[in-house]
């Protein structure tokens, strides 16, 4: 999939996002390593404590779906300036993909490029548990 068209469903993702409490809409895409598409957006709880954020709908969703090597996230939100990932969304991505880039845009276009393991530097992860 070319990246327009990458684009054009990130903003879809975050316009569907359910965000009546904050405001603050996130979409997120997904790419596999076979170059398939999962989409995810924020969805608000009014206990913001069981809020899920556009990250993780969307690798939970290919997660279900038996996806398991994944090569990039992007991420957009509503505001003008770059959304990274919160710190809850960094881990379950360390988790499941370690080597992702992620990609974060704006509105406007800009882009930005880091590897996962940039974001979350001395990560735990499964090979603390052994």
């Amino acid at each position: 999939m070319e990246e327009k068209e990458i684009f054009q469903k990130l903003v879809e993702a975050r316009d569907s996002a359910i965000a009546e409490y904050s405001g603050f809409k996130v979409g997120a895409v997904l790419v596999t390593a076979q170059g398939e598409i999962y989409t995810g957006h924020n969805i608000e709880s009014s206990s913001y404590s069981l809020t899920i954020c556009a990250e993780r709908v969307a690798l939970f969703k290919a997660l279900s779906e038996g996806e398991r090597e994944f090569k990039k996230i992007y991420i957009i939100s509503n505001k003008e300036e770059f959304c990274p990932p919160c710190g809850a969304c960094r881990q379950v991505l360390m988790d499941f993909a370690p080597d992702i880039t992620v990609i974060l845009q704006t509105p406007a276009g800009q882009r930005k490029e880091i590897p996962l393991k940039e974001l979350l530097p001395l990560a735990f992860t499964k090979n603390k548990l052994k």
